[in-house]
């Protein structure tokens, strides 16, 4: 049986990374006009800007990291190469994300929580759980992604700013080691089985030789055995099949 031409696509929704990118794209929006869009005058009597270029930044990097999951994913069928492309796309998005809310923590003059907190740790070990949909996949993943976003609502419906970016920094380093592993298990994917390029040029060399075997042969004028249309520099010849033990050729 050939190889399938196509993989399956499409399962983003069931992705755990595809759910914490929803609720850093929700948060992130709601960090940004919760702590970002106040009306502030600074020192010189200017307003601080709503929508400025840390709002921008924030808020287009959570959305990237998020769509481009759902982009590569779309992709896979037909490009294994484009989807670990776009995945690690989603990744260094979110990349750049976490860069913002550490410099946001910094900024205030305080330190990202160690790892050895209480509070990290606390953040650390909620455990998703698995999506099961049935046939009405947008709503369910939304009221999935929300579920599982309850979780961690005490620390991200905070009043304190520093303990919500500290909480998404967290959130966003888990996060990103599931986009280094799915980056990882596409590789190998494509490395076993190729893309749908690679068996694009199989299928139609296979379709080649198959048409080339029905087409009637002459016998080896040396050994007698069938012989194979082959092509040259000077044009097709009659090749023997048992090449490069017999070198028998005839014109076509």
């Amino acid at each position: 049986m050939p190889q399938q031409l196509f993989d399956k696509h499409g399962g983003f929704r069931r992705l755990h990374s595809f759910t914490l990118a929803t609720i850093i794209q929700l948060d992130t929006l709601r960090f940004c006009r919760r702590f970002l869009t106040h009306d502030h005058r600074e020192a010189d009597d200017k307003f601080y800007d709503p929508k400025g270029r840390q709002y921008d930044q924030m808020t287009q990097a959570a959305r990237s990291g998020r769509q481009n999951i759902i982009e590569g994913s779309e992709r896979s069928s037909t490009s294994k190469d484009t989807e670990m492309k776009l995945t690690d796309v989603a990744r260094a998005s979110l990349s750049e994300l976490r860069g913002d809310y550490e410099m946001f923590i910094l900024d205030r003059g305080e330190l990202p929580w160690s790892v050895h907190s209480a509070e990290a740790k606390a953040v650390n070990a909620i455990s998703l759980d698995a999506a099961a949909f049935s046939d009405d996949m947008v709503h369910e993943s939304a009221k999935h992604a929300l579920e599982q976003r309850r979780k961690y609502a005490r620390w991200l419906d905070a009043a304190d700013p520093v303990v919500v970016a500290n909480a998404m920094l967290i959130i966003l380093g888990r996060a990103l080691n599931m986009l280094k592993s799915q980056i990882a298990a596409q590789g190998e994917a494509f490395e076993q089985t190729g893309g749908f390029s690679e068996r694009l040029t199989a299928r139609r060399l296979e379709a080649r030789e198959e048409q080339r075997n029905a087409e009637p042969s002459p016998a080896c004028p040396q050994c007698e055995k069938p012989m194979r249309r082959r092509k040259s520099a000077k044009g097709d010849f009659w090749g023997c099949s048992a090449f490069p033990e017999c070198k028998g050729t005839r014109p076509v």
